[in-house]
């Protein structure tokens, strides 16, 4: 109202996030659709694929030794886990594997064994864990065993092959140590005896120590490593079953789901909160209507008893009531930004309602004249009776003949000027008669409400707000757009007027909404077309570049340019030379 507008905090992070994950849930059918396909997926993974087995064993690497037992021995020496664990995944050991599973009957080649192999090093250990998956429980458990063995063949293998070398490599430097030690004995005599057999003497040592290399490598343990656990038969299938399946492919769908829903909100244009609306629009928010299945079919909330609907349009009244820009002139005017007008005709009855259970002396005019229908869905007759400010010529004109009293059950009562269809709307909002009933407001204890066409689809709202400038627009914030709010506020503003708030009501369902739009093609099917003219003639409702009124004016909308009044010093507006158009 008069106090300002409080912008969002930049640093409000929890405000945010509570903002963001709200908005996040107004897209409730996409969550709903990731979680569902997640569900649908997890299940088609646990259902269509086949049953797989998986045996395991462990194999413990060691190094050749010559003295296990030995102080200071330590058993991973010289071993490299990780290379050793690319040993075991290569196709030397699926050879050596292939041949011995060709002896039991299981002829399989290199790479498809492999393709079920997996090696893994537990943290800190010179273990080595043989896991093989296949699709029969004997067949994982064979090819697991197979070439874990493998493995420790291929190992043994190549120690031993270095051993071999190593004493080919002495042998070979032995040899000819050996040859030249037997010709320093033949050689030998008295005189150069000394000499000769001092040399003999370092042949004898060298070959020594040769002969202890080969001895000390003869006398290694070659054993590579042992199967600490053996490959065994598994007793169920291997993998996630079906319950954890589900539980991933919902934890999966719900992500997707909100991933699908926050690309839905960078890109939706609906407002998105209450904070960015009331910032869009410039003007505070009044109030948020609640559902109410009991308001079904039934225009007026004020009069039923432990309605929460008529409590929050009463908040909105008497919070209208004590705005200083509203007492000022006691005038309002209610509409819609686009669309169905339905919300803001409730909204403009029940508060016209409200001020009138208040004591206040209510004047509800209806401006919409294309598709008038507040009569009607208030049920109510009017009751004979000349208007104050009807002057002698608007006899039998809108809106002077459209006065109807509203009884409101325990209460009060409030007038109703009832829309009429009119050739020219434009005139007849702009004329003198619609000036004077807008004057009304000027009297002490009155209010003047005007229900307008939506502001975005016709101009009658912008014709009526330099005399009625208070405006108060009924939106649902689930269909209007950020841009169409920002484009009321311009144009309402550019006219003169300014918005006191906005009310926001929960909007009606997809069903609800289809079954309106079929209700409404029948009526416009079903009315018939109303008179013209004084004579009585029948004619249709749209206006003709040919049609003219009682007055002689045309249907070209540049006549009624001159026909705005303008309320005069005392509340009275209007001018002798006012149109008479509506005239029937």
């Amino acid at each position: 109202m008069t106090h300002p507008i409080r912008a969002l905090e930049d640093q409000d992070e929890p405000a945010l996030l509570r903002d963001q994950f709200r908005q996040l849930l107004r897209y409730r059918t996409l969550l709903a659709c990731g979680v569902v396909v997640g569900l649908l997926g997890a299940g088609w993974l646990a259902l269509s694929g086949e049953d797989t087995y998986t045996s395991t064993g462990e194999v413990s690497v060691r190094s050749a030794t010559s003295d296990p037992f030995a102080a200071g021995a330590s058993a991973d020496k010289g071993i490299n886990i990780g290379s050793e664990r690319q040993t075991a995944v290569s196709d030397a050991v699926g050879t050596v594997a292939v041949g011995s599973l060709a002896k039991s009957g299981d002829v399989v080649e290199v790479g498809t064994l492999l393709s079920g192999l997996q090696v893994t090093n537990p943290p800190n250990t010179l273990v080595l864990r043989f896991s093989y998956t296949s699709r029969t429980p004997g067949q994982a458990k064979a090819r697991a065993q197979a070439l874990a063995e493998a493995y420790l063949e291929i190992r043994r293998e190549r120690t031993e092959n270095s051993i071999d070398n190593m004493v080919d490599g002495y042998r070979a430097q032995l040899k000819p140590l050996t040859e030249q030690r037997d010709r320093l004995a033949e050689q030998e005599t008295g005189t150069v005896g000394n000499d000769v057999t001092s040399a003999r003497a370092n042949l004898i040592v060298s070959i020594s120590e040769l002969s202890q290399k080969i001895s000390e490598l003869r006398a290694l343990d070659t054993t590579p490593g042992y199967l600490n656990k053996q490959p065994v038969v598994p007793e169920k299938p291997s993998g996630a079953g079906l319950p954890l399946l589900l539980g991933l492919g919902g934890v999966v769908g719900l992500a997707l789901g909100l991933l699908l829903s926050w690309v839905r909100l960078v890109f939706d244009p609906a407002v998105r909160s209450t904070r960015e609306l009331v910032r869009s629009l410039g003007a505070p928010l009044l109030g948020t209507l609640p559902r109410e299945r009991a308001a079904a079919g039934t225009l007026l909330a004020i009069g039923r008893s432990g309605s929460r609907l008529a409590e929050e349009y009463r908040a909105v009244a008497f919070r209208l009531a004590y705005d200083p820009s509203f007492a000022e002139r006691r005038r309002l005017l209610v509409t819609a930004p686009r669309g169905d007008n339905a919300m803001a005709t409730a909204a403009a009855a029940n508060l016209a309602a409200a001020f009138a259970e208040m004591g206040r002396g209510v004047l509800l005019v209806e401006a919409d004249l294309r598709a008038p229908s507040l009569a009607r869905e208030l049920g109510s007759a009017g009751r004979g009776g000349r208007p104050s400010w009807a002057a002698e010529r608007d006899e039998r004109t809108w809106p002077s003949d459209s006065r109807t009293n509203v009884d409101v059950p325990g209460s009060g009562a409030f007038t109703l000027v009832a829309g009429r269809r009119t050739d020219n709307v434009p005139r007849a909002l702009t004329s003198a008669p619609v000036g004077r009933i807008l004057a009304e407001g000027g009297r002490p204890g009155a209010v003047v409400i005007v229900l307008a066409p939506p502001v975005l689809s016709y101009a009658d709202a912008v014709a009526l707000i330099d005399r009625v400038e208070g405006v108060v627009v009924v939106c649902d914030p689930r269909e209007v757009h950020r841009s169409d709010l920002e484009r009321i506020r311009e144009i309402i503003g550019a006219a003169g007027g300014s918005v006191l708030g906005t009310l926001l009501h929960p909007g009606y369902g997809r069903l609800e909404r289809r079954a309106r739009r079929k209700a409404s093609k029948r009526r416009g099917r079903g009315r018939p077309a109303p008179p013209y003219g004084p004579g009585g003639q029948d004619g249709a409702d749209a206006d003709g570049p040919d049609r003219t009124d009682g007055a002689g004016h045309t249907g070209d909308p540049t006549e009624t340019l001159g026909l705005r009044t303008l309320d005069s010093g005392n509340g009275r507006g209007g001018s002798d030379h006012s149109s008479t158009a509506g005239h029937r």
